[in-house]
């Protein structure tokens, strides 16, 4: 069983580039029906007692006639969990350490790979994430479909952002770009460098 975790703020706390409304029904409507429905479909079964991580890492060795549903419920569960913890209020910026080394080593400089990021959210056709994502020791932005999870592509989540109409409708309507410029104010870096810290040591 999967229990959604408790949000860091208040739903208003992301205001003006996220707003509240959008955060309340983004977290209890569409997060709460992603980890009960994820949970309907593992209980009494083996996968209800493995970590979700795991499950969405194996989602190949789930049984088939409950591996879509997992795949989506699971990933949907996981991805928003991810999701509330990589932002934050009064935050945005940008990254120090190791972590913004590797970023300009690999993208020329901040402003570039926020760009690159950003493409990746446009370029993402319907509905899904875009991610900074760690393959091995490397940096890597990718995308995905609906809800995927990179873990189960054997990458590892750094940064995402929910391109999903659900995540900017309401304050943006079709203006997905303007959205993905106005997240970068409410990235929480110092949660992602600290991550980075601990998986390259």
């Amino acid at each position: 069983m999967f229990e959604q975790p408790k949000l860091d703020y208040a739903y208003d706390a992301l205001e003006p580039h996220i707003d509240a409304k959008t955060m309340e029904i983004h977290y209890s409507k569409h997060h709460k029906a992603y980890v009960d429905n994820y949970n309907k479909f593992v209980a009494g079964i083996e996968w209800d007692k493995m970590k979700i991580e795991d499950v969405i890492r194996n989602i190949g060795k789930v049984p088939e006639n409950i591996r879509t549903p997992i795949k989506n419920h699971g990933g949907g569960a996981y991805n928003h969990a991810l999701f509330w913890k990589f932002m934050a209020p009064n935050a945005g910026g940008s990254p120090g350490g190791a972590l913004a080394d590797a970023i300009s080593k690999k993208w020329g400089s901040f402003d570039k790979f926020k760009e690159e990021f950003n493409k990746a959210g446009m370029g993402r056709f319907g509905s899904g994430w875009a991610w900074l994502v760690l393959t091995g020791n490397e940096l890597e932005i990718t995308s995905t479909a609906n809800q995927d999870s990179p873990l189960s592509e054997g990458k590892t989540p750094l940064l995402g952002n929910d391109v999903w109409e659900h995540s900017y409708y309401l304050k943006y309507q079709n203006r997905r770009a303007d959205y993905l410029t106005a997240w970068w104010n409410v990235v929480h870096w110092d949660y992602v460098t600290k991550n980075y810290d601990s998986l390259m040591h």
